[in-house]
């Protein structure tokens, strides 16, 4: 068994695995910045799987999301219809949008994948793969140059996070409407 599958398996079940790192990573977690960049993956096995490689023009960031439901602030200035729900409707996975706060934060990266990495009752923690997309070592890699065309990605929803959240990971019966994309199927019956 290699290497990679004994960390697999730790991460299949990482509070009964490794209770006490895992309890002492997220209090450090916590009292970190919203993004913040690391040097290493935490997770090595699902990085390299999603196409991390450990050279210059890679970059790791841990992203916090807070969990619960995505809420307006509160609202004042009388009532209006508007003003009927406080609860945003994002239709965006959490993971989604770590990845979109992170590429706001890095405007010169492109977002090639992301991973869980930990959650606790407020947040959740993603580590997010971007590539600097005009780095010579990238143009002159054969396998990852293809991500210097792509420009604003995880915003045009082509992520494995934003293609599941858009459910173009399901096919055959019941996925008749949702290609190219919801909207546009919307268009195209008027």
């Amino acid at each position: 068994m290699g290497m990679y599958k004994y960390i697999r398996n730790l991460w299949k079940n990482p509070q009964a695995s490794m209770p006490e790192l895992w309890k002492q990573r997220l209090m450090q977690w916590r009292r970190e910045p919203t993004t913040i960049r690391i040097e290493h993956p935490t997770r090595l096995d699902r990085a390299h799987t999603l196409g991390y490689k450990a050279k210059h023009g890679f970059l790791m960031v841990r992203q916090r999301v807070d969990r619960g439901g995505r809420m307006r602030p509160n609202i004042t200035g009388g009532r209006r219809s508007k003003h009927s729900r406080q609860r945003k409707i994002v239709n965006l996975n959490y993971q989604n949008i770590a990845e979109q706060r992170a590429a706001r934060k890095f405007t010169n990266c492109e977002v090639m994948n992301s991973y869980p990495v930990g959650q606790d009752g407020n947040y959740y923690w993603f580590e997010i793969i971007l590539v600097d997309r005009t780095h010579p070592e990238i143009l002159a890699d054969k396998d990852v140059n293809w991500i210097s065309l792509e420009k604003g990605r995880v915003f045009r929803g082509l992520t494995a996070a934003a293609k599941h959240s858009r459910g173009l990971y399901r096919k055959g019966t019941g996925a008749e409407k949702i290609r190219p994309s919801q909207r546009a199927n919307l268009r195209k019956a008027h």
